[in-house]
């Protein structure tokens, strides 16, 4: 059932006085307490807030201020303008004006009255605001890619099970753009799957840049790094320009995993979900040696070869391809769908109320961020690495073991 609103001291003065207010002047219910205008009750809503409501979080937010049973009450970012137009944005949805703003997201995920949460910020920030949520009793929608580091997305998925959270990773496209062809997949139109590509960008790199001039006012630069370390302001470095270009945070090591783990939260998710792979991951992960191994290469225990390139999402089985447009009527879709209406999101609020797994679940989340982080591995280390999907460690192989994780500066230790 649907998370109620806790009772706090000041909610539980707010409706003493107005019941001694009742007794001389009737209690008149607005149409909006009501649920009109396509609008839940109040007793209904999912009170929620925002962490990061620039690029992509504000897209987020509007699509979910869209949602009825929504009541968006806080928004939080480390720059003043993009929290101060976020606000607007939700004082106008509601037309009021009680949408309250932070620069700290620990501020927001305290409060009491919030019962879930979006997570938008740039990835090297998803894992310490996502748990500190969750530890707030918080269910979580958050972008892809779930982490920044293997072992980061294992600490989420054990903290959700731990705290009986609805926890859902934003990866539209995994149905949006290949609903149909993972559908088709799993109806046996093509046999056993063989062989995957999956062509997505590469990695990040380490950052060169140095300063580039004072911080901007209204950005608060210290909390924006939070757990990467430290380093001096460089427009660059913090702008949401996509690419690998040097233009923006995806581009750098410290903030980001690169396409790899940006579209291949999609990606390589749509192709784990296509071939039932989405709860484990591989054995062996080998970089392109331009002999042999032309891509690089993950092989699954059951014999499935997933490949580094070859664009787009394409499938290969004993009987054949799967084609990549005009596919022929799905056949027996068996796949895992949405719970809810309203794409992704909705199916995620939907399960905010039933305590159900969301479609893209924390854990589906993680194996498929895993599979990313692996490849950025072995493209470092540039030689083969044995995988443990169950231990989640590399075999025999301590060098590699120690890029499962990595330092965070205090007090943003996991």
């Amino acid at each position: 059932m649907l998370q109620r609103r806790r009772l706090t001291r000041r909610t539980f003065l707010r409706g003493a006085a107005g019941a001694a207010a009742g007794a001389a002047w009737p209690y008149v219910l607005t149409s909006t307490a009501l649920g009109a205008a396509g609008r839940a009750p109040a007793s209904e809503r999912i009170v929620m807030g925002a962490i990061g409501v620039g690029g992509q979080g504000s897209g987020d937010m509007g699509d979910l201020l869209g949602f009825g049973e929504v009541q968006m009450v806080a928004v939080c970012d480390v720059v003043k303008a993009h929290r101060d137009r976020a606000k607007s944005r939700v004082d106008g949805r509601y037309r009021g004006g009680d949408c309250t703003t932070y620069g700290d997201l620990r501020e927001l995920a305290s409060r009491q009255d919030i019962d879930a949460v979006l997570i938008a910020t740039p990835d090297h920030w998803h894992a310490p605001a996502a748990l500190w949520a969750m530890r707030n009793r918080k269910d979580v929608f958050c972008e892809k890619p779930l982490s920044l580091t293997i072992r980061e997305g294992r600490v989420l998925v054990e903290a959700a099970r731990r705290y009986d959270r609805v926890f859902s990773c934003g990866s539209q496209r995994v149905r949006g753009d290949f609903g149909s062809l993972c559908d088709y997949v799993d109806s046996g139109a093509i046999g056993q799957v063989r062989e995957i590509f999956v062509g997505v960008g590469g990695p990040s790199r380490p950052c060169d840049l140095g300063a580039a001039g004072p911080v901007p006012d209204g950005m608060d630069w210290d909390m924006w790094l939070g757990p990467a370390p430290w380093a001096p302001y460089n427009p660059r470095r913090c702008s949401a320009a996509y690419g690998l270009g040097g233009q923006g945070w995806r581009s750098w090591h410290d903030y980001s995993g690169g396409m790899m783990t940006d579209w291949g939260g999609h990606w390589f998710g749509a192709a784990m979900y296509g071939a039932r792979l989405d709860t484990t991951g591989p054995v062996e992960v080998i970089p392109p040696d331009g002999k042999e191994h032309r891509l690089l290469t993950y092989v699954f225990a059951n014999g499935v070869r997933m490949y580094h390139g070859g664009g787009g999402v394409r499938f290969r089985g004993t009987l054949g391809d799967a084609p990549g447009s005009k596919l022929p009527p799905r056949r027996r879709p068996s796949l895992r769908q949405y719970s809810g209406h309203g794409g992704i999101r909705g199916d995620w609020l939907h399960c905010v109320r039933t305590r159900q797994r969301p479609f893209r679940d924390v854990e589906y989340a993680h194996r498929v961020a895993t599979v990313c982080h692996l490849g950025n591995i072995a493209y470092q280390l540039r030689r083969p690495l044995k995988w443990d999907p169950q231990a989640e460690c590399f075999v025999g192989d301590e060098e590699a073991n120690r890029l499962v994780d990595r330092p965070r500066r205090e007090p943003w230790a996991l």
